[in-house]
């Protein structure tokens, strides 16, 4: 089979596409003839390489994806052959005691396709059954695969750390990420009014179409007087920031009493400057996430399902187009997901 992988980290040219067998599967696993394949900034990561964190290479990458059954296990009796559904990219053994709490993503040994075993980038990949997730009717594959990372990311910042009530403000950074585009989605969803960020009037039309109230360019103006202004100085109660550096000190100030700022990513660099009289003196809260449990993933699945979130993908490309699709999300110069046609 064809499949995009990494063998040592660099730029670009570090992607290439290289037969590989087409994976055996285990009883509990299917085979998944692979239709489109969802790219995070996560692929970057693994490409490049991040300092302090050891990624196994050589690695196929891609952490999301949908297909169609190929072949299914002996012990598999939740999907057949010729089934089309997606992945949920994350797993952990399933008798974690984590696991069994529904929360297998805070697992010690808890991975994601493309990182921590090979991902989703190839004609075939070998998936546990209990990662399958039924496609409905109508749902594109390349739509499948431009959401769950993202959409799960996005919804566990807000709904289970940050605790999203209806009547809040939220302000999203970024809002042509992946993860910006459902926690606009997510925070409309629950009752929020929601402000975003962008230094592209065409995203922020587009955010606005997402729900977004109030969008920021934030080259032609200052994003913190914006939102300090709107909310007669009282501030947002949620920010949702996965810029990191360039941002974060602003996004602690932007913050009512009380407030919380969750972060899930740091494109702009992992250095945090913060005044800590600025964190007690009005109760703020600093909030890591990664991804979600997996009841959760079949609940904001059920909501992609059901129309109340939809996927937005910016490109489709062939996967011997790889390196383009990596240049475009390193320069942010997309609106949503980009995802691969390992078929093309």
């Amino acid at each position: 089979m064809k499949c995009l992988m990494v063998r040592a980290h660099g730029g670009l040219d570090a992607l290439e596409i290289l037969d590989r067998p087409v994976p055996e599967i285990r009883p509990d696993e299917v085979l998944l003839r692979v239709k489109a394949a969802g790219l995070n900034h996560l692929d970057v990561w693994v490409r490049k390489g991040v300092e302090g964190h050891k990624f196994p290479l050589p690695m196929i990458l891609g952490c999301d994806g949908a297909g169609v059954v190929e072949q299914v296990g002996s012990l598999v009796t939740q999907a057949k052959v010729g089934d089309s559904v997606a992945i949920s990219p994350g797993f952990a053994a399933p008798e974690a005691s984590e696991s069994l709490d529904g929360r297998h993503h805070l697992a010690h040994e808890y991975g994601i396709f493309g990182e921590t075993r090979d991902g989703t980038c190839s004609e075939f990949v070998a998936v546990p059954a209990r990662n399958l997730l039924p496609m409905p009717k109508g749902l594109s594959f390349e739509d499948a695969a431009a959401f769950p990372l993202a959409a799960l990311t996005a919804h566990h910042m807000l709904v289970h750390r940050a605790a999203i009530r209806p009547g809040m403000d939220v302000l999203v950074h970024a809002a042509g990420s992946g993860v910006s585009i459902y926690a606009i989605q997510i925070a409309k969803l629950y009752g929020a009014r929601v402000f975003t960020t962008a230094s592209d009037p065409a995203k922020l039309e587009k955010a606005r179409s997402l729900g977004a109230d109030v969008v920021i360019d934030y080259q032609r103006e200052d994003f913190l007087k914006r939102v300090r202004e709107i909310t007669e100085k009282r501030g947002v109660d949620i920010v949702i920031d996965h810029v990191g550096q360039a941002t974060f000190g602003a996004s602690l100030r932007a913050l009512k009493k009380g407030g919380a700022v969750v972060t899930c990513g740091a494109t702009s660099g992992p250095k945090l400057e913060a005044d800590l009289r600025l964190i007690f003196f009005k109760s703020l809260s600093i909030l890591g996430s990664t991804m979600g449990g997996m009841g959760e993933m079949r609940e904001v699945w059920n909501l992609l399902s059901r129309g109340l979130l939809r996927s937005v993908v910016d490109r489709v490309l062939p996967m011997s187009r790889a390196r383009e699709a990596h240049a475009a999300l390193e320069a942010r110069a997309t609106f949503g997901k980009v995802v691969l046609n390992p078929e093309s």
